[in-house]
């Protein structure tokens, strides 16, 4: 029988320690994967790397237990986003326990869980496992998922096939069967500049984008409106939103560049291409209206990623295990952020989303996991631990 008391302060102490490793998605977090294989080391579990392109980022994953098939993967992100210019009270890097809270940058989204699946890891080690379980925790989630698709690859290629997957982003320890997917675009206009008082010589990157991001606005609109009103969803249909914009040097200038970026966030089974049709049209012919004034000139349109949507499973095996261990009879649930758990489910597997602590507080100044949200997180792994000993 597991100490669920033990384990939950175990993995409290484990969430220290990861919150330290500063994994903002824009630097490396080969500092913290060699922390949790030295973690896994000290109990004779090997990991294995799936690195980028250049080595300096890695996705990890690794398996406890008998190597058969009806496993369960558990699965999390180690990359964080920014806290460049928001009012914390206290350092982001530095788990900070006030008020039944752990404050820290990832305490919630979502280093809570790899904290809770590294604690609990030495209980599996010790089990006698009757199906394996396999952590796998990857990287740049925040900025387009990324990492998980190479790992996703290696996970089909080399594991006997498992029998759930389950992604702790935070759901309040409660399962998610659902979620949008996302796309995500740049748009760079570029133009020519000259004097703001000799428009005529000059074509201002600027105003051209002005006008491509009043389509993505009304486009925006639109798809408000046409929203299912049956759907689970909240929004209910897709969102798109401008993110970041930057262009110009002066205001006397006419603007030589300007881009920004734009995500589109759609429920399972709308096409994101066919939503930005009206769009890519515009922005076609936007772009031979400033070659036509400058041949130096024009737009172009970068994917940069798209993450696929997680469609509820009927009778999915992946949400029957999650409710089990977490106790959870509530109604299905889905959620509007993107996961890699679509990214798993394309990949042919059973996958779900439970996790500690609320999305409410991801990406805010001042994050926290609640104490009580790792206590949860806890007593899911001390039943974790028993079913897969007991068969169940």
């Amino acid at each position: 029988m597991v100490d669920t008391e033990a384990l939950a302060q175990q993995s409290i102490d484990i969430l220290a320690k990861l919150v330290a490793f500063d994994t903002t998605s824009r630097g490396s977090n080969l500092a913290l994967i060699e922390f949790v294989e030295s973690e896994l080391a000290r109990i004779g579990v090997e990991g294995r790397r799936v690195p980028n392109e250049d080595g300096s980022k890695s996705n990890l994953f690794a398996t406890i237990g008998p190597m058969i098939e009806g496993g369960v993967v558990l699965s999390g992100h180690t990359d964080v986003v920014p806290v460049d210019g928001q009012p914390w009270t206290s350092d982001p890097f530095v788990l900070t326990p006030r008020g039944g809270r752990l404050y820290g940058r990832g305490s919630c989204d979502m280093k809570g869980f790899l904290a809770l699946a590294l604690a609990a890891a030495p209980e599996l080690a010790k089990a006698p496992l009757a199906r394996p379980v396999h952590l796998a925790f990857s990287y740049d989630e925040e900025v387009g998922c990324l990492g998980a698709p190479s790992m996703i690859a290696e996970i089909a290629r080399v594991l006997p096939r498992p029998q759930a997957v389950i992604v702790g982003e935070p759901t309040n320890m409660e399962a998610v069967r659902g979620h949008k997917g996302i796309s995500v675009y740049r748009v760079t206009v570029t133009g020519r500049e000259a004097h703001s008082s000799l428009t005529h010589l000059g074509v201002s990157a600027v105003m051209a984008g002005v006008k491509l991001m009043e389509v993505l606005s009304a486009l925006s609109e639109r798809l408000e409106l046409e929203a299912d009103p049956a759907s689970p969803f909240l929004p209910k249909g897709a969102s798109l939103t401008i993110g970041m914009v930057q262009g110009g040097t002066a205001s006397n200038i006419l603007a030589r560049e300007c881009n920004f970026l734009f995500d589109l966030r759609c429920p399972p089974g709308l096409d994101p291409d066919a939503i930005l049709q009206p769009f890519f049209a515009a922005a076609k012919a936007m772009d031979a209206a400033l070659k036509a004034r400058a041949p130096e000139a024009g737009v172009r349109i970068e994917h940069r990623s798209t993450t696929p949507g997680l469609t509820p499973e009927a009778d999915g095996e992946a949400e029957r295990l999650a409710r089990l261990l977490a106790g959870d009879n509530g109604p299905g649930r889905v959620v509007s952020y993107a996961a890699e758990a679509g990214q798993f489910q394309d990949a042919g597997f059973s996958t779900v989303i439970c996790g500690p602590g609320s999305i409410d507080q991801a990406h805010q100044p001042d994050e926290y996991v609640e104490v009580s949200q790792m206590q949860r997180g806890a007593q899911f792994m001390a039943r974790l631990i028993e079913a897969m000993t007991l068969q169940v």
